[in-house]
């Protein structure tokens, strides 16, 4: 079994509060790693003892692991946290923990290695009878594009082979487009990940995105805890998430949860993870489309509906225990919601609004819950994700989560710097989202729509 007394929190903002308010229920120590510019930071408060990592760049402090791992040896830490982001589905951290006897709270690196590339995940995952996106293998230049596109057709996506959080995805919609956008593609792959490689996946116009919570331990148990629908999304990035899925047929459901367990079991995964699927609302077929491999930004609507603490799960799998339910004490029970609030500015094309918050009141009521850093007199820094909180409401059914997570925006005030909390608002009044008629184009299209209207 092993011990663990002490976590460095290798990560900021509210996912770093919610790791050491776990640590704290579990009587474990903190050690939040923070920039510079974080040393006044809602988790440097918190924790047990802090410790700076470097410049507030990224590159310069929460992305170095090298800084991490001595930061966790020299503070005598016996495990580290990646939270999500920066490193946490780096293999190399993963790895650098097992070579210097530290534990890492998450997957193992050889999973974070089979998962982390899409092209070596799409192939694993074949070889289980998933089905998976049609599409291509690794693609070198644009004459292999077009075959490819000749053969599954237009529209497709084109997809950095690294990338992930919504990043290095394009759409290609007819002929013309291909070749520009292909080497495009491939230059800003380089950029973001150093690694140009590109595949190809078919473009479904009339998607939802559904994925699967799953969670694993040391001794073979799996176990998934429901799913969620993440289709509300802007340029590929998660706006409100909810669990369980609307307007899945149970057959659908149960076909989709254990495609998540098989995927799970048969890498011989551990710890927590996502198994995330493309649902084509056209055919009503499903798809394999990527695994995340740490805690999801969206995991509270899950606790919501299940009870079940996900960090602290995480925590006690990586210290040797095994699952602390099985599949048949799963009970979920009603409907949850949450919805990301951003420092971004919605009428100027969302443009990050860093500032100090002047006011910070956050709603209160049955069945609401605000997972933030923040607080009045914060400072919100312009180096990182513009994410400041997640509310996530939950009732008996959709239409109650629904309406307390209207109630709790109505009351949620924010003054120093703009939000998107009027913006979701305004989706959350929309009669197709209230009837669960939407795709992942669904923002986008109305956005263009509002755009049109204004002209």
């Amino acid at each position: 079994m092993n011990q663990i007394s002490r976590v460095l929190v290798a990560n900021r903002g509210e996912i770093a509060v919610r790791i050491i308010r776990a640590c704290k229920d579990l009587g474990i120590e903190s050690v939040a790693a923070v920039s510079e510019i974080d040393k006044d930071s809602m988790p440097a408060k918190m924790a047990d003892r802090v410790i700076c990592i470097g410049p507030p760049s990224p590159a310069d402090s929460y992305l170095r692991p090298e800084t991490i791992l001595c930061a966790a040896i020299g503070t005598g830490s016996d495990a580290i946290h990646p939270g999500y982001g920066f490193l946490a589905e780096q293999p190399e951290l993963a790895q650098c923990c097992k070579e210097n006897n530290l534990i890492f709270i998450g997957p193992t690196a050889e999973n974070l290695r089979q998962m982390g590339n899409k092209l070596l995940a799409r192939k694993i995952v074949k070889k289980y009878s998933i089905p998976v996106i049609p599409g291509s293998e690794k693609v070198a230049n644009f004459k292999e594009a077009h075959k490819v596109v000749e053969k599954i057709g237009f529209p497709v996506l084109i997809k950095a082979a690294a990338g992930g959080g919504g990043r290095g995805i394009k759409i290609v919609k007819n002929p013309d487009e291909l070749k520009i956008t292909f080497e495009t593609a491939a230059a800003e792959a380089r950029v973001a990940f150093g690694d140009e490689t590109l595949y190809i996946e078919r473009y479904f116009s009339n998607a939802r995105h559904i994925e699967v919570q799953v969670a694993a331990d040391h001794f073979g148990n799996v176990i998934h805890l429901g799913e969620r629908d993440c289709s509300l999304q802007r340029r590929y990035q998660k706006i409100i998430e909810e669990a369980p899925a609307p307007s899945l047929s149970n057959e659908m459901r149960e076909e989709i949860h254990k495609a998540g367990v098989t995927i799970a079991k048969k890498m011989k995964y551990e710890n927590l993870g996502t198994v995330e699927f493309v649902l084509d609302q056209d055919s009503n077929q499903f798809f394999f489309l990527e695994m995340n491999t740490r805690i999801q930004v969206e995991h509270p609507v899950t606790e919501m509906i299940s009870g079940v603490d996900l960090v602290r799960e995480q925590i006690r799998i990586a210290a040797d225990h095994p699952l602390s339910l099985s599949q048949g004490d799963l009970r979920l029970d009603g409907h949850a919601v949450e919805c990301r609030i951003n420092a971004e500015s919605p009428d100027t094309e969302f443009q990050p609004c860093p500032g100090r918050i002047t006011q910070w009141t956050p709603p209160q009521g049955k069945g609401i819950r605000v997972d933030s850093h923040c607080y009045a007199g914060y400072f919100v820094p312009p180096y990182y994700d513009s994410l400041i909180a997640k509310v996530i409401t939950s009732g008996a059914d959709r239409s109650q989560a629904i309406e307390r997570m209207q109630y709790a925006l109505e009351n949620f005030i924010v003054a120093g710097i703009d939000t998107t909390i009027a913006f979701l608002r305004f989706i959350l009044n929309q009669p197709d989202y209230r009837n669960g008629r939407v795709n992942t184009r669904w923002v986008e299209n109305l956005l263009s729509q509002q755009f049109s209207n204004k002209k």
